[in-house]
């Protein structure tokens, strides 16, 4: 799972007299310090990969000209390692994790970013552009709580906040399209259930 710092290691940084600086961050925004790579431990189900990721999200807060302050939706998008095209953070599910640790695994990995996991969206069947073969794609939402400054991708990807129609445009895999707007409805639905109970408080 990449390579982490050690208990050890940690409690001889972190001691009685303060912690030591020698990295440039503090040790708790360190996730991990290189990313996954190879497909010998990832998961199929025949013959087909199975993928998962996540569409993190938040909500930001903004100035409105009546005076009274306003949120709006936003999702972050990262590119693809050649910089051709923009999607939600994503990559194989391995065999030594969750469902859960994968998706929050490769939301950091590809992204810099951690948060609140919440239920998934569902799974989609799509073909790989890249070799032709089927893929399983699983995608759960992310509240995002923290943008790391530095992640084991951040010199392979661009990572860029966007409203909900600059989603649906940039995002070009279909898949993701779609479970871009099953969130759009479930976070509309939950808006509407608090307004209902505020109303009725």
């Amino acid at each position: 799972m990449g390579l982490f710092l050690s208990r050890n290691l940690v409690n001889f940084l972190v001691s009685k007299k303060g912690p030591v600086e020698l990295f440039p961050v503090q040790i708790k925004d360190v996730v991990s310090l290189v990313s996954r790579t190879g497909r010998h431990l990832q998961r199929y189900e025949k013959d087909r990969r199975q993928v998962v990721g996540c569409i993190p999200y938040r909500y930001r807060k903004t100035d409105q000209s009546s005076g009274g302050g306003g949120e709006e939706l936003e999702f972050l998008v990262v590119s693809s390692p050649k910089g051709q095209q923009m999607m939600f953070p994503k990559g194989g599910w391995e065999l030594d994790e969750t469902i859960e640790q994968a998706a929050l695994r490769e939301s950091a990995e590809e992204a810099g970013v951690t948060g609140t996991l919440e239920c998934k969206l569902g799974e989609w069947r799509y073909k790989s552009k890249s070799n032709g073969s089927f893929h399983d794609g699983h995608l759960f939402p992310l509240l995002v709580q923290k943008e790391l400054d530095f992640w084991p991708e951040k010199h392979v990807r661009q990572r860029r906040w966007v409203t909900a129609d600059e989603a649906k445009e940039l995002c070009q895999q279909l898949w993701m399209k779609e479970a871009l707007e099953l969130l759009i409805q479930r976070l509309r639905q939950q808006k509407n259930g608090q307004a209902v109970e505020r109303q009725r408080a």
